[in-house]
C-alpha cells in the first residue's frame, strides 16, 4: 500500500538519453577549445547553450515540451541559423569547395550541427520522435557515404 507505480523507460528512449549525454560532451569540450579563438565568449555561448539543453535532456527528456526548454532552443536555433546562413553566403560567394579548410567553413558546420540537434531534440519527449529520430540518422549517413567524395 503506498507504492508508487514506475513506468518502464523504453530501450529506444535510454539510447536516446545517451546520445543527448554524448552531445552534451561533444558540445561541452566544443565550447572549451574555443578558448584560443580571437571571439571565445560567442562561440563558447554558442556550444554551451546546447550543452546545457543536451545535458537537460539526458536527465529528464520530457523537457523537451516545457515552454522555457523550447524558447531558449528555438532562439539558439534562430540565431545560429541566422549566422550560419551569413557564413554560408560568404563561403558561396568566394566559391570555396573545401570548407572543413577555413575557420568559416568550420564556424558554418558547427552552427548547422547545434541547429539541428536542437530541431532533432526538440519533440524528443514525444515517443514518436524517437522512430523519426533514427530514421533521419540513417538518412544521414547513408548521404555522408554516397558524398563522401565532395567532403574530402
Amino acid at each position: 500500500m503506498g507504492e508508487v507505480c514506475e513506468q518502464r523507460k523504453s530501450w529506444l528512449g535510454v539510447i536516446w538519453q545517451i546520445c543527448n549525454v554524448f552531445m552534451c560532451l561533444f558540445f561541452a569540450l566544443a565550447s572549451y577549445v574555443q578558448i584560443n579563438d580571437p571571439d571565445a565568449g560567442l562561440w563558447m555561448v554558442g556550444y554551451g547553450v546546447p550543452a546545457v539543453l543536451c545535458a537537460l535532456i539526458g536527465v529528464k527528456p520530457h523537457l523537451t515540451e516545457t515552454l522555457p526548454w523550447r524558447r531558449v532552443a528555438d532562439f539558439h536555433v534562430m540565431i545560429s541559423s541566422a549566422v550560419g546562413a551569413t557564413l554560408g553566403w560568404a563561403l558561396y560567394k568566394e566559391r570555396i569547395t573545401q570548407i572543413f579548410q577555413q575557420e568559416e567553413g568550420r564556424e558554418f558546420s558547427g552552427l548547422v550541427l547545434t541547429a539541428v540537434w536542437l530541431l532533432l531534440c526538440r519533440h524528443s519527449g514525444r515517443k514518436i520522435f524517437i522512430l523519426n529520430f533514427f530514421l533521419l540518422t540513417f538518412f544521414f549517413l547513408l548521404y555522408f557515404q554516397i558524398n563522401i567524395h565532395i567532403l574530402f
